[in-house]
This record gives C-alpha cells, sequence and structure tokens, in this order.
C-alpha cells in the first residue's frame, strides 16, 4: 500500500539559515532539530531539512512516498526503468529509506516505518 507524499526533504548547505527560514515560514521551532536532521511535523506532512544533502544525491526538494513494503515497491519502480539512486537503508527509529531515478532524472522517495 502507498498512502502517498507524506515527507519532503531540502538538500541545504546552511543548516542555521535554512531553520531559521522554515521555523519562520511553518511559525514554530522545529519538532526534530539534530546535526543530521532538522524536521517539522504539519498535519501528516513531514518537512524536513538535510544538511549537506547535497552529498548525498539530493539536488533539490524530494518527495517521500510512504509505503507498506519498501522492497516490492523499489523492485516495481525498477522493473519499470528507474535506476536506484540510493539503496534501501535504516536511518534510525526504525524507519527504512530509499530513492530512484526516473527516466527523466526525477527523484522518487520511499519511505517504510517500521515500528
Amino acid at each position: 500500500m502507498n498512502t502517498g507524499v507524506r515527507t519532503i526533504l531540502y538538500p541545504v548547505k546552511d543548516i542555521a539559515k535554512a531553520k531559521a527560514q522554515f521555523s519562520q515560514l511553518l511559525g514554530r521551532a522545529p519538532d526534530n532539530d539534530a546535526p543530521y536532521y532538522v524536521g517539522w511535523q504539519v498535519g501528516e506532512q513531514q518537512i524536513g531539512l538535510v544538511p549537506n544533502g547535497q552529498s548525498q544525491g539530493l539536488n533539490g526538494p524530494v518527495g517521500y512516498y510512504h509505503v507498506d513494503d519498501i522492497h516490492k515497491s523499489l523492485e516495481s519502480l525498477l522493473s519499470a526503468g528507474a535506476q536506484v539512486q540510493q539503496a534501501v537503508g535504516d536511518v534510525g527509529g526504525g524507519r527504512l529509506v530509499a530513492s530512484v531515478k526516473d527516466a527523466d532524472g526525477n527523484v522518487i522517495g520511499l519511505i517504510q516505518d517500521t515500528r
């Protein structure tokens, strides 16, 4: 099952400036404020800042689809012609992430919460 895009990650070079700008935009301090990730929960939407995300292949905002089976979803995208951008990996707290590039070079993110 796919519950749609519920997470958008922005790669940032200056986390302090980006955090200040998004705090103003969203009207509050972040819910998660760590050196490797800063995020806000807005309804069912997660907005996240990834310091130096460019080094992880994030060249712009990426939408992440929340799925029940990340391996099955990844395989179906690959069989349809997508290419792996980031293999399935555990980012902590029972959250698995992966991403692919579609035929036009757009990045599609996948998230599975295993808890």
